[in-house]
């Protein structure tokens, strides 16, 4: 079987009003391709920096997969969340991107929204705190219901990967 392997970190965040972010994460990928080795989701420390401009992780990324055909490949999706005070987390965002098809190091910007939520919930938020979040987190990735959202902008994560294709052309695998 064609393999790939995706080594790189979670960099940080970038653009989030909040404080004391973390992130969790999962890779997702389709049914002719198997996780062979690796974490398949996790979840970073907070990091909580006096100028909340730039959030560090550094969490590292080192999966490798087998696969059959390139239907599927597998994509990250990130919800990053704030810490407060006394602990309670609150959503910041939610976001994805499909890993890159290419070998190579490649630095990828993942965008992150949250769903706006009714008047109710945006009164309800400003004054009780909490966010609105999604019932199904499969909606992140579903094109078809993510559009019939109403979302607004939260901030942007930087994810570092390498990628490593081994025995493509073996296998008769072919990457545009």
């Amino acid at each position: 079987m064609a393999e790939v392997h995706v080594i790189g970190e979670l960099v940080g965040a970038t653009g989030f009003s909040a404080s004391g972010l973390f992130c969790k994460w999962t890779v997702s990928h389709g049914s002719s391709w198997r996780l062979l080795e690796g974490c398949a989701e996790g979840q970073t420390q907070v990091d909580a920096p006096q100028d909340t401009s730039c959030f560090y992780w550094s969490h590292p990324l080192d999966l490798h997969f087998a696969c059959k055909a390139i239907q599927g490949w597998p994509k990250i999706q990130v919800e990053v969340w704030s810490q407060g005070l006394f602990g309670q987390c609150e959503l910041s965002g939610y976001g994805f991107c499909h890993l890159p098809t290419t070998p190579g190091s490649h630095q990828l910007q993942c965008v992150t929204w949250k769903p706006r939520g009714t008047a109710r919930d945006q009164l309800s938020s400003f004054f009780l705190g909490g966010a609105a979040q999604l019932k199904d987190e499969g909606t992140v990735v579903n094109a078809a219901q993510r559009c019939q959202l109403h979302t607004v902008s939260s901030g942007t994560v930087q994810i570092n990967v390498s990628v490593l294709l081994r025995n493509f052309d073996k296998f008769g695998v072919e990457v545009q």
